[in-house]
């Protein structure tokens, strides 16, 4: 079992930046695949960016590549999520997940936290 805990989200104009992060439990960290999701209001959950167990290999969405930037500490049991130039329709809860095995753009994680909204203002 692997508890999810997001956190960082917060109020900003539109071009600035933030970095979320989410802190996961457990001492097997570096065996599951991270992502991040996000959830617009009156929208469907989608898919932002996942990394791999080690940290090598990274997916980004179309929308963010460019903008956004993925990363973790194994040794911490963290993973970040960076975003810069930030947009209104950034606006969102976002997730973490985690997944054992290799990562996937899909939804198919096996655990999710409860969320951090970011709320970007034009």
């Amino acid at each position: 079992q692997v508890q999810l805990v997001e956190s960082g989200g917060g109020l900003v104009q539109a071009g600035g930046s933030l970095r979320l992060s989410c802190a996961a439990s457990g001492r097997t960290f570096s065996t599951y695949a991270m992502a991040w999701f996000r959830q617009a209001p009156g929208k469907e959950r989608e898919f932002v960016t996942n990394i791999s167990r080690g940290g090598s290999n990274t997916d980004y969405a179309d929308s963010v590549k460019g903008r956004f930037t993925v990363s973790r500490e194994n040794a911490k049991n963290l993973v970040y999520l960076q975003m810069n130039s930030l947009k209104p329709e950034d606006t969102a809860v976002y997730y973490c997940a985690a997944r054992r095995g290799p990562r996937v753009v899909t939804s198919e994680y096996d655990y999710w936290g409860r969320g951090t909204l970011v709320t970007v203002s034009s």
